[in-house]
């Protein structure tokens, strides 16, 4: 099993989750962060002030998945997020030794 974790634009969100579930996954964790990595933020004008904001505000989705479905699931983040702009986030891969589901002790694969 696989842990996918994507970090991408906000407003990308339902377009992603449709793509997702087009493909036959319907559980995912959504998280709402702030980050930065080349984009280093943007300055801003209030009132009458000019400040820096570092940490822009961004969604992370961890999703968790069969060895044989992780690179459909990572290819539709890929097509849905992509805008082709700087900012358009991370996915991250990282294997997942054992689920277990807590109400019916069911383990591995079947409990995702």
């Amino acid at each position: 099993m696989k842990l996918i974790t994507a970090i991408i634009k906000p407003f990308k969100l339902e377009e992603v989750k449709s793509a997702l579930q087009e493909i036959g996954i319907e559980g995912m964790t959504v998280t709402e962060v702030k980050g930065f990595g080349r984009q280093k933020g943007h300055t801003e004008i209030y009132r009458g002030s000019e400040y820096t904001v570092d940490f822009l505000p961004k969604v992370k989705l961890e999703i968790v998945t069969g060895d044989d479905t992780s690179t459909k699931a990572i290819d539709a983040i890929i097509k849905a997020a992509k805008t082709g702009k700087i900012g358009d986030g991370k996915i991250f891969v990282t294997p997942v030794e054992d689920s277990i589901r807590i109400r019916t002790e069911e383990r591995g694969e079947a409990a995702i």
